[in-house]
């Protein structure tokens, strides 16, 4: 019997989300290693926090992430089929577990997340200007 899949209702449904997604990432031979270079396995519990209030400020306005997202990812060695990767495995545990109009919501906040940051990506990295700095 299959069971019905509820919405994105509160930050505890965030949690499950950013949980499950993360196993799937830290697992991934495309994306895993990125994520293992830049967080040592004891950051990982503050991490998640950190996504946590970010997704909880995404989706639902509450103020408890500070921060600048693409500043994080900036130095990364991470190109288009990395985001590619993201999203499909971002994608497939949002549709795995929920079902709704924050689901929805969070798979196409991702999506154009996903595109902005590529896009600063390749403009940063194909300015003679901007070599010096990353």
């Amino acid at each position: 019997m299959m069971t019905k899949l509820k919405d994105i209702n509160d930050k505890a449904d965030i949690k499950i989300l950013v949980d499950l997604f993360y196993e799937k990432v830290r697992i991934d031979p495309k994306i895993g290693a990125v994520f293992a270079a830049r967080i040592k396995e004891h950051e990982w519990p503050q991490h998640l926090e950190r996504m946590y209030s970010f997704w909880n400020t995404v989706l639902f306005g509450q103020m408890d992430y500070r921060g600048n997202p693409f500043s994080k990812h900036q130095s990364l060695p991470i190109f288009s089929e990395h985001f590619e990767k993201w999203i499909k495995l971002f994608n497939d545990t949002v549709n795995e577990n929920f079902k709704g109009p924050k689901a929805d919501e969070a798979l196409d906040r991702a999506k154009k997340m996903a595109l902005m940051f590529l896009s600063k990506l390749v403009h940063i990295r194909s300015n003679e200007s901007y070599k010096n700095i990353i």
